[in-house]
């Protein structure tokens, strides 16, 4: 488990001591998945950064899995769903996607609770924020509560995406944050 505050200093070492654990080494890794959003700015900034220097020093691909795209596709629904995660601030990630054979991203976006409700009406919400899930609920919509998914799962859809050559460059890799820094929005309000 890596302590925050120095969650950065331990985590090419971490992922060095792992490999090591496993009989492998960095010439054995053939591709990176990593979650590219959306989430916290600092947490994607030091998760994107490291896996940026790896695959460029190994001259590896990415695979980038937004996190909305792995709640959508862990819950059993197929057809056209709405993937929710508790964004704060009675506030909503939400992601639209198809859900067939192959997965299509609609849109992803930040909307309020109230906006959300609106936008996933007719559709299946899927999430694994419990409040979410009772909001989606009470407002008569149909709905899928899950697990949060994990790095397995975000490896797994890594994967696909891997071996249907669906990969980006280190440079190509950018995070999907859909919210704005508050920094940003403090700047944008005092203007």
């Amino acid at each position: 488990m890596l302590v925050g505050g120095t969650f950065s200093a331990q985590l090419v070492p971490q992922i060095a001591a792992l490999l090591t654990k496993h009989g492998f080494s960095k010439q054995d890794i053939a591709a990176f998945a990593v979650v590219s959003g959306p989430g916290s700015f600092t947490g994607l900034r030091i998760g994107l950064a490291a896996v940026k220097a790896l695959a460029e020093v190994l001259g590896k691909p990415i695979a980038a899995v937004s996190l909305l795209e792995a709640v959508a596709i862990a819950g059993k629904t197929r057809g056209r769903v709405v993937a929710a995660l508790d964004a704060g601030r009675n506030e909503v990630y939400a992601g639209e996607y198809e859900i067939e054979s192959v997965t299509k991203r609609i849109s992803e976006r930040l909307l309020t609770q109230a906006e959300w409700i609106v936008s996933a009406a007719g559709r299946t919400a899927v999430t694994p924020d419990r409040k979410l899930a009772d909001l989606a609920g009470t407002a008569g919509l149909a709905v899928e509560e899950i697990q949060r998914p994990g790095s397995d799962a975000v490896a797994r859809i890594g994967w696909r995406k891997i071996l249907s050559g669906e990969t980006i460059s280190p440079e190509a890799l950018d995070a999907n944050y859909i919210r704005r820094m508050d920094g940003e929005i403090l700047v944008k309000n005092s203007s």
